[in-house]
């Protein structure tokens, strides 16, 4: 399962509000590339989740997780931060054992993957 923090919950709900798609979810996914092998990816979906898909409702906002990247991301939560540069939404990986100073890129036991690619530490 995949969660989302309270804060996440909000700024969702007033990002689908903004873009006037009220029926829109939440689609995480996880796609190979990225400098520590696995990277993440989050849209708003305003389609039927696929057949295959795994979908959560967490105070009224859907999430999408197609089985391959629920393998990768089981127990994660999805975030929302803000720093110097602006605010974003982020994913907390239980599952991942090292990721790159972009923080979109991870890795999880044996996935392999090399820091450098992304240009994050340049």
């Amino acid at each position: 399962m995949i969660t989302l923090t309270p804060r996440a919950t909000l700024e969702l709900k007033d990002l689908i509000k903004s873009q006037d798609k009220p029926t829109a979810a939440l689609r995480v996914w996880v796609a190979g590339g990225g400098c520590s092998g696995l990277s993440y990816g989050m849209a708003l979906d305003d389609s039927e989740p696929e057949a295959e898909d795994n979908v959560y409702d967490q105070d009224g906002i859907k999430l999408y997780v197609d089985p391959l990247s629920l393998t990768y991301m089981d127990g994660a939560s999805v975030d929302y931060v803000e720093d110097v540069l602006g605010g974003g939404f982020k994913i907390e990986n239980p599952n991942a054992v090292g990721s790159c100073g972009c923080g979109n890129s991870f890795q999880t036991e044996g996935s392999g993957g090399g820091c450098g690619s992304c240009g994050c530490h340049k």
